[in-house]
């Protein structure tokens, strides 16, 4: 037992990458190959609100009325979470921080809880390929299992890989302006987080354009469990 703790070392990772870099696919997989969690901003929201928490009770307040929830009321909900058990293993962080206050509003908060963050990876990807990618992508309706019309296929036409359902959706932003503009949005807003942990030593790059297992490799490697 004493072993197997031992082998088990936490991993808290933050994922950077512009919308269709594959975040949420390669979260996925790192959840299933270490064990570790995916912390979503839109999942915690959403959780916090339908819990009635207190940092949930002012994001709905907020919602409500059309506002931006604010830095200090996520860091408030992404607090409540990493008190739960099952982030003692290892966190991803995933759509957060987008910015630099956020950034170090997380350090602050990881360090009052005698946690510490092992790795940030930014996941490289083609600006012009990605309208491409968003626009062909699209989940299963009930799972949220994520395919593509050219990458990634469910094995039979028609059913998901993961549930079997046969009930799929796709985003109505995912066209090429609305894909130009979000890209840039990431550009001006988020891609200072680059170098920001960059200055910490702790960013890894991968090439996000790479088949998904080769991408999946690259970052257990970054990790140190590759």
């Amino acid at each position: 037992m004493g072993s197997s703790e031992t082998a088990t070392k936490t991993v808290n990772v933050i994922l950077l990458g512009p919308p269709g870099a594959g975040k949420g696919t390669q979260a996925r997989i790192l959840m299933d190959n270490h064990g570790l969690v995916q912390l979503s901003t839109g999942d915690l929201l959403r959780g916090a609100v339908a819990a009635g928490t207190d940092a949930g009770k002012a994001a709905k307040a907020v919602m409500e009325s059309g506002g931006l929830v604010s830095d200090d009321i996520v860091i408030a909900i992404v607090n409540d979470r990493l008190d739960e058990p099952d982030t003692k293993a290892g966190v991803i962080f995933d759509g957060f921080p987008r910015t630099v206050a956020q950034a170090g509003a997380l350090d602050k908060l990881l360090a009052d809880k005698g946690m510490s963050l092992d790795s940030v990876i930014s996941m490289e990807v083609d600006d012009n390929a990605m309208v491409e990618r968003i626009s062909g992508r699209y989940t299963c309706g009930n799972c949220g299992e994520g395919y593509h019309d050219t990458y990634k296929q469910p094995a039979k036409a028609g059913v998901c890989d993961s549930c079997g359902s046969t009930e799929f959706k796709r985003r109505a932003d995912d066209n090429a302006e609305t894909v130009a503009e979000r890209l840039k949005a990431y550009h001006a807003e988020t891609a200072p987080l680059i170098d920001y942990y960059n200055g910490t030593g702790k960013l890894a790059s991968v090439d996000a354009m790479a088949d998904i297992t080769d991408v999946s490799q690259s970052m257990s490697r970054a990790l140190g469990k590759g």
